[in-house]
Formats: C-alpha cells, structure tokens, sequence
C-alpha cells in the first residue's frame, strides 16, 4: 500500500479507465469538474478555470459552509460545479461513467471495547518506534531536507528526530511576530541552539500579512476566516530563498494526539452539563486558555454562556464544536438579503451531522472530536490553507510525519486518557519523546498558532485594496453581503482593534470572499444560486 501524501491519475489502459486518488489525510489537493463528455482535474482551481467551458461561478452552499464550520463539506468548492476528489478516495472513470469509493477510512474503537494499547510505557515505545520511521521515510529526498520549528512541540519533535538523521547539520526555519502575544522565538531559538541547527527566521509584521494576502486568496483558493497563512506563505518564501525545496513540518499532531485546546474545552462543558452544582466549573473554564487572560477575569455567568456550557446538547454529535460553529455562524448577519434568500432553510451543520459514519456514535467523546477535527477540518482548512498550498506557492513540498497512517491508525487506538490526560494534552507524545526535548519545551502547555487578524488591516498606511474591497461599491457588486453592515463592522475595527474572535473572523472572512470575488471572477459580481 502507497505510504505518503500524494495526489495523481492513473490510465490503466488493459481496462480502459481512468483512477484518479489522494491521500488518507488530505495533504495533497486534487479537483475535477465535468463539462458534457469531458472530465477535466487539476491540482488547482485556476487550472480547470482555464478549461473550455469552466466558469468561476460561487456555490453559495459551499461559502455558507465556510462561515459555519471553517471549511466546505466536501466534495464541495466554492466554486459551482468544481469539486474535490476526498481525501482516502478514488474516482474511477470508465466508459462514460464516473464511480467514486473510499480505499481507507479513520476508525476508532467503540468506547466500551477493551483497550487495545493498555501498558502506556508500551505504548509509547511503539508509538517512538512508528513516528521515527515515519520521519526517517519522509527524509529522503535528492535535494537537502529542512524543517519548520514553530517552537512548540510538535516541530520540535519532528526536528529533532530529522536533526538525528541528518549527521551533516539540519536547516531549520521559523517565523517570528512584532507582538509579543503572538511571538515564539524565544522558543524557536532554545530549540535549534539544543539541536545545534543552522536556524533562519522570517519577521512577519500587521504590514507584512496585508502586503501579502491578496496572493494568500489567490493560492487557497476560498476565503479563510484568519489571517494565519499569510506567515507560512511568507516563511515557505524565506525556505525557497535559501535553497531548499523540502521541509517537514509537525502538522497533523493535534488532531491526532488531541492537542488542541477544544478538545479540553467539550471534557469542561461536558463535565459541566453533568455537574451543574459542582462550583469549581469557573475555575476549569479559567485554566482553558493561560495566553487569553482577559478570561480570567470574566464572571461564571459570562464563561458559562461564552462556553455553551449547558448540558442540553450532551448528545448533540457536533458536541466538542458547537461553540466554534456557532461564534463562526455569526458571520452570517452580514449575509445580503439575497444570499440569506438562497441559504433559506439550509443547516450546514446539519449536513456535517447527517455525513458521519455510523459507527460514530459508539465512540468515546474524545474520539468524536477528534475525528471531526482530521476529517473534516485538517483537509479542509488546515492543509487546504496552511499547508500544501502556502509551501507550493514558492514551491516547497511539506512533509507531515504526524500524518503517517500506520502512526494515525495505531493513535486511533489508544486509550482516550493516554492522549487527553486530565487537562494534559498529548501526553503519550511527550512521554515517547521527552529524551528528545528540553524540559521548558516538553512542559509547554499548547499555544496555538496565531497571527494579528483584523488589525493587520486597519490604521495608518492602511492598504487601498482594503478599503476598495469593502467600500458599498464592491460589497453591492460582489452581492454577498450587506454594504451597511460591513461598513459598520469595517468602522468599528478601524476605530479599536478587535478583540472578540467573532468580529476578527467576520472581518477576515468579508475581506477575504471580497477579495476571491475579484480575484476569480474579474468583476466581482456574484451569480450565486442554490446549488
């Protein structure tokens, strides 16, 4: 069986048919889009656009599925007509006829079954033994081999077991940011002096994420609701410049060894629907999030309502997400009264809900989301954005370790308290490598990857494609929202940075559809219709 990112077709000429797949994960993109008797593919969007007959048409399904849950439900794109081969698929084409069917899927145990990886020490041995073959694989290459080292410890890690098997020096790369919220050199830079790399780093500043993300849209390809790969296009540009064509990147760790702090958040809210009485429930919502201490200041009533804290939606299988979909959902009061029109009677939550596998509902919690997260979420928003597409804008070809399948299988399997240990992410991860690490970067408590949202956009020397882009004249054109409503939002962000995840992301997600408007179909004017 094929081990590694891939996407590609495949004649097979004996049967006289087309095979056309991707990888388990997602990494790598693939599309198609069928015009009479032709089908045609591509890596990219723009490809096909190039195609007799293909027209940069808006699914408006697909946009109201980014401005919920992040990413479009595949097969869908934003544009009409365009899909996704899935990850884990294949599309077989014969005989006029087009067939598709899964060749892998992500199953976990049910949540009664004995467990398959009891002894922890075992398993961490074995989990050692599986990432430092999935990292030594993805280290060859006929051109030398660098790795992205974020600071935290899923680059870390990947870093240090390339560094080993690399006896002639390691190149390693980072991005750092002017704010000190932001910024994780001082990490980035204990790391590499203990890996004794030859370390190089990129500066990314508010000026320098509105400078470059006009290209940003042009290579995701669909509007994003954050300004965070803006730094990785810059930073895969820094890796092109010095030389190198391929780098490992620790991606794909958090959906699989639950690193994100929304799992920890649905354990909270579930604990707290079940113990409304227990009062220690302000306290675990505190200790949620050290590096946003605003919310430690916040009453129990705000951090319950903040949270959707009540135990009403225990069986809701979008659990773990609720919160997120719906503090993204709120996107849509700018919606335009004809987009809202279209959208009538549409959930697309409800659509994620009714897409997933039966077995999901015998699955522990954790387990839920964390297949929501690598299912749906890593290759529609994490790889489609951050990954594949801001190291291929310069030409650079990521390489995820994490996201080896016999390393994601044999995680599926593991107790769920050996991933998510009390409020400990990744814990089996830090005890399989804490020989590889200093201790203040074993010990690190998660701090996800951000980057200044909205006010990299406001304020002095404030691009003209902002305001040209969110001026009543484009808004009116473009037809997805309502030119008041975004002039108050645009106003009210220039006026005082935001600082509410609501307001950054509907200001990103406006901004950023605004800008793929132009980009793709020239003139900005949306023909959106019920697809």
């Amino acid at each position: 069986a094929l081990n590694g990112d891939f996407a590609f077709a495949l004649w097979d000429g004996r049967r006289r048919r087309m095979v056309l797949t991707r990888d388990r994960m997602g990494v790598r993109p693939l599309f198609y889009t069928r015009q009479g008797e032709r089908l045609y593919f591509a890596s990219e969007v723009k490809a096909l656009l190039q195609a007799p007959g293909v027209a940069a048409e808006i699914d408006p399904v697909a946009l109201d599925q980014i401005f919920t849950l992040w990413a479009p439900i595949a097969p869908r794109t934003p544009f009409r007509n365009i899909y996704e081969i899935e990850p884990a698929s294949l599309m077989i084409v014969q005989e006029g006829s087009v067939s598709t069917r899964p060749y892998w899927s992500l199953e976990y145990p049910d949540r009664d079954a004995p467990p398959r990886h009891g002894d922890e020490r075992a398993a961490a041995e074995e989990l050692r033994a599986l990432l430092t073959e999935a990292t030594r694989i993805r280290m060859r290459a006929d051109v030398p081999v660098g790795a992205y080292l974020s600071g935290g410890l899923d680059s870390s890690i990947t870093s240090a077991l390339a560094a080993g098997m690399a006896p002639g020096g390691f190149r390693t790369f980072s991005v750092t940011f002017d704010s000190a919220e932001h910024d994780e050199s001082p990490f980035q830079l204990e790391m590499a002096r203990a890996l004794g790399t030859h370390h190089s780093a990129v500066a990314c500043g508010e000026g320098d994420i509105a400078a470059v993300f006009p290209d940003v849209i042009r290579f995701t390809e669909r509007p994003i609701l954050r300004t965070a790969p803006a730094p990785l296009y810059k930073l895969s540009s820094l890796v092109r410049e010095a030389g190198f064509k391929v780098v490992l990147t620790g991606e794909g760790a958090d959906e699989v060894f639950a690193g994100y702090d929304i799992f920890k958040e649905a354990r909270v809210r579930r604990f707290c629907g079940r113990q409304p009485g227990s009062r220690i429930r302000p306290h675990l919502f505190r200790k949620l999030y050290p590096y946003l201490p605003g919310l430690r200041q916040q009453s129990a009533e705000y951090l319950f309502s903040f949270f959707g804290a009540s135990g009403a939606t225990l069986d809701d299988p979008l659990f773990s997400h609720r919160p997120r979909f719906d503090g993204t959902a709120a996107t849509k009061l700018f919606y335009s009264g004809d987009l809202r029109a279209t959208l009538s009677g549409y959930d697309a939550a409800e659509e994620l809900a009714a897409r997933l596998p039966e077995a999901f509902a015998r699955w522990h919690p954790l387990h839920q989301a964390q297949y929501l997260e690598a299912r749906f979420l890593l290759p529609g928003y994490i790889l489609s954005s951050q990954g594949d597409r801001m190291a291929m804008a310069h030409g650079i070809e990521g390489r995820f370790p994490f996201l080896d399948h016999h390393l994601v299988e044999f995680a599926a399997g593991l107790p769920p308290e050996m991933k998510l240990k009390g409020l400990v992410e990744k814990h089996i991860l830090r005890e399989a490598t804490k020989d590889l690490l200093p201790a203040a970067i074993g010990r690190r408590t998660k701090q996800p990857y951000r980057a200044p949202d909205s006010q990299s956009f406001v304020g002095p020397g404030t691009r003209d494609y902002v305001q040209s882009a969110l001026g009543d004249a484009a808004v009116s054109a473009g037809g997805l929202f309502n030119p008041k409503a975004v002039a108050k939002l645009h106003e009210k962000c220039s006026r005082q940075p935001a600082s509410g995840f609501r307001d950054n992301a509907a200001f990103v997600g406006i901004l950023s559809t605004q800008l793929w408007l132009t980009t793709f179909t020239g003139t900005g004017i949306c023909n959106a219709k019920a697809a």
